[in-house]
């Protein structure tokens, strides 16, 4: 079977993204759609190495035919049109935040819990998790079941790309106002990002969390069906692509760090590459356009009774947005 399927937010890096993981993957495609917003209509974006798909009005389409959908749209447009396309039979994947904690929405991680999708979702919509979520939940699924986790501590180092097109240009624009020493624009961080680090990502809530580190809690909790102890803090870093986490996790029982590394190498989307020596480490730079979620720094944890330090990596537009869609609707269809 082949199928149709629509790209909301087809102008954007995770949307477009989105057309180059379909393309690379040969999806099952009968006719694909790009849709954006009215101002975007007539312009055209591109889709395998040859195809240019022109951009159709989001707020003028009709879903009727339309078989899935793979939303890449911010949480205010996604609550406006999702429903309207589910309501016309559109199975959709969601990478905004507004559904990802309703009790009859899907979570999903394909390498985490596929059971989920043992039915069809009951109100057409299944979620995405935030570009770090996705990540976390990958590499820690393995040592989940080995050992249980009890509590995780995290540190997360996060690429401009995560805030959109107009932060990469910031982070651009800056760094080339200071070689040449012009005046330095700031429109999108509260503070420069060029050669600097932002302990913020979305606004604060009054406990002194970030909205962003919230959603990696309740996320993680809900895709592991667990009570998990997590703690987050969200840093900006100049770089592009690629989000990296530093990560504590204390076990319900005793890991060793062989045991740990055993079964991440043998697990699928895993990548380890862990040599105790200078360069034995994966960074942004090596991981950006990769598929896999690498594992790097694995250690004992000698503050606890059973615990492990890692570091981990994932290219965010990727793992942690536009294929974690496309891998689910390939689980979709393999589910039936």
């Amino acid at each position: 079977m082949t199928y149709r399927i629509a790209i909301m937010g087809a102008t954007g890096n995770v949307g477009r993204e989105a057309l180059n993981i379909l393309a690379e993957r040969r999806f099952p495609i009968k006719k694909v759609i790009a849709l954006a917003s009215q101002r975007s209509k007539g312009t055209e974006v591109s889709f395998g190495e040859d195809k240019v798909l022109p951009v159709k009005s989001l707020e003028e389409f009709d879903f009727t035919d339309v078989d899935f959908v793979i939303s890449a749209v911010d949480s205010k447009i996604a609550a406006q049109y999702l429903p309207k396309a589910a309501a016309a039979g559109a199975i959709i994947v969601d990478k905004s935040s507004h559904f990802r904690l309703e009790p009859d929405v899907p979570l999903l991680v394909p390498e985490v819990n596929s059971h989920r999708l043992q039915e069809k979702p009951k109100r057409g919509i299944i979620a995405s998790p935030n570009c770090v979520v996705i990540p976390l939940t990958v590499a820690l699924k393995p040592l989940h079941d080995l050992a249980g986790i009890k509590r995780i501590v995290l540190s997360t180092y996060q690429s401009v790309s995560g805030a959109g097109s107009a932060a990469m240009d910031e982070l651009f624009n800056q760094t080339r106002a200071i070689l040449v020493n012009e005046s330095i624009p700031e429109d999108v961080f509260p503070k420069q990002i060029a050669f600097n680090l932002i302990p913020q990502i979305d606004r604060f809530h009054q406990d002194g969390f970030t909205a962003e580190e919230e959603k990696i809690a309740l996320e993680t909790r809900k895709i592991f069906e667990a009570p998990l102890k997590i703690t987050a803090t969200c840093v900006r870093v100049p770089v592009f692509i690629g989000h990296c986490l530093s990560v504590n996790v204390e076990f319900e029982k005793p890991l060793t760090v062989e045991e740990a590394r055993a079964a991440l190498q043998k697990s699928k989307g895993i990548f380890v590459l862990d040599r105790q020596e200078e360069g034995g480490y994966i960074t942004p730079l090596e991981i950006a356009g990769e598929d896999v979620v690498c594992v790097s720094r694995l250690r004992q944890d000698t503050t606890v009774a059973s615990g492990l330090s890692l570091w981990i990596a994932a290219d965010n537009l990727r793992k942690g947005a536009a294929l974690n869609a496309v891998q689910i609707l390939e689980a979709l269809i393999k589910k039936g």
